[in-house]
């Protein structure tokens, strides 16, 4: 089968990374509190007044903007979806997969046929047993509702998926591929006798799954939509047990009250604060900083817009602005060059943080290349670079041109609106690639129409962003 031609070029213009910094922050006081079962009532307390519970509070900026995982686009509601529910695989701490509901699989020789052996022990939260049929009914009710944001992407191979007994589920591909357990990890199997309700009124779009019944180590006691999410654990999981009694994720909307929620003592946990606050915070008693891997890590990354407008893809919207100096290596080059990342992660992120090579971070051990060597922050090879290629300043305003002499290096660099350091990011490169004879137009966007410039307009030169 020949690959998609657009997935092609979604991933070429992303393909020469000059920045990425792993920036992980993991805040948490050491205490523990006692709790009472919370209510599904908006604006229930969560004041404690029963028996002692091992407890952990997490503060956030976010909150889920669903709990039916079809529908949901935050990653707020997928933190919650990977404690209620299970999936066929499990990525461990050394960001490996594992088996989870399965016990066993078997490939056929050509990588067409996959056989798994679904474990016996595993019950929903309201009793129910979990069977094949469960996998089998939500693997193919993500593949056949391709309206929903994320999911249907992992089985667009996917031909059939079968449950011929109980315990086996049997899925066939049109083609063999290498990262089945990619695809699966991210697949939350779902209680068909709640689900299928939901399918034969065709309302699964609207459906708010409150009482989101799972069968994961954590099970939903308490939810107010924008406040908070109430778990506690489930002791009858068949896999490793959890640690805590229950977990509360609360929402605070903004960053300055989070940190105080913290500072006060109104949450044990945090994972995301504005930069300026870690000074106080570091020294602050009862509170204890944490970097570095396994947390999770945020990334920043600078991308160009290499697509040749002779491989424009016109009929899903392409534009292919991009300036044709990029879709020159020995250009890139230069710009990587001249990009002192280190004065970045001191300047903006005050020193946590590492200097990246692609969009994945050094903690992600199992996918990272070690064998990677960075460029240099050099200006006078970056500067040598353009010489040699024929981009030289013909004009004397300090700005190179095309070897032919035409289009100066300008270059459009765009970000969202809603990513903080990206403007004195901006900033700083622009000094940093001025002193090649580069300079840049900058211009912030809101996220949507960012993306729509992005993909599939193709309409920018250099794009900063990131995922977290």
């Amino acid at each position: 089968m020949n690959p998609d031609p657009y997935r092609t070029l979604r991933f070429q213009h992303r393909h020469a990374i000059l920045l990425t910094v792993g920036v992980i922050f993991f805040l948490f006081v050491t205490s523990c509190a006692t709790l009472a079962p919370a209510t599904e009532e908006s604006g229930a307390s969560l004041e404690s007044d029963t028996a002692a519970l091992t407890m952990v509070r997490l503060g956030s900026k976010g909150a889920p903007d669903t709990l039916n995982p079809g529908m949901a686009f935050l990653t707020d509601s997928y933190t919650i979806f990977n404690l209620v529910y299970d999936t066929m695989y499990e990525l461990t701490m050394e960001n490996t997969f594992s088996l989870s509901l399965a016990t066993a699989v078997e490939t056929s020789p050509d990588g067409l046929v996959w056989t798994y052996t679904i474990r016996d022990d595993a019950q929903w939260h309201d009793g129910e047993p979990l069977t094949a049929a469960d996998v089998a009914f939500t693997y193919n009710f993500y593949h056949d509702h391709v309206d929903f944001p994320y999911l249907p992407t992992y089985t667009e191979h996917f031909v059939s998926i079968e449950a011929p007994d109980p315990t086996t589920v049997v899925i066939t591909l049109d083609e063999a591929i290498p990262n089945m357990e990619a695809q699966l990890v991210f697949l939350y199997v779902l209680p068909a006798h709640i689900w299928r309700e939901q399918l034969a009124g065709n309302d699964y779009a609207e459906f708010q799954n409150l009482a989101m019944i799972g069968s994961g180590p954590f099970k939903l006691v308490g939810y107010a939509q924008n406040e908070y999410v109430h778990l506690a654990a489930n002791r009858s999981y068949f896999g490793q047990q959890a640690t805590v009694d229950e977990v509360i994720f609360q929402s605070f909307g903004n960053a300055d009250t989070l940190v105080q929620a913290l500072q006060t003592g109104q949450v044990d946990m945090i994972t995301e604060l504005p930069k300026t606050a870690i000074p106080t915070l570091r020294d602050a008693p009862n509170i204890q900083l944490v970097t570095g891997p396994p947390l999770a890590a945020e990334v920043s990354d600078i991308f160009f817009n290499q697509i040749d407008p002779a491989h424009c893809p016109t009929a899903d919207g392409g534009l292919c602005t991009g300036h044709p100096a990029l879709r020159d290596r020995s250009v890139r080059q230069a710009l990587a060059h001249a990009t002192d990342k280190q004065e970045i992660i001191d300047l903006l992120l005050l020193g946590l943080g590492t200097p990246g090579l692609t969009l994945l971070p050094d903690s992600l051990t199992y996918w990272y290349n070690t064998e990677l060597t960075d460029y240099a922050f050099d200006l006078a090879r970056a500067n040598q670079l353009l010489d040699e290629a024929g981009y030289v300043d013909r004009d004397g305003d300090g700005i190179r041109e095309m070897p032919d002499g035409t289009n100066p290096l300008r270059f459009r660099l765009y970000w969202a609106d809603d990513t903080p350091d990206a403007p004195r990011m901006a900033e700083l490169l622009a000094q940093n690639w001025r002193q090649i004879g580069i300079t840049v137009d900058a211009q912030t966007y809101d996220p949507d129409a960012l993306l729509a410039l992005c993909c599939p307009a193709f309409d920018y030169d250099i794009i900063i962003w990131g995922w977290q």
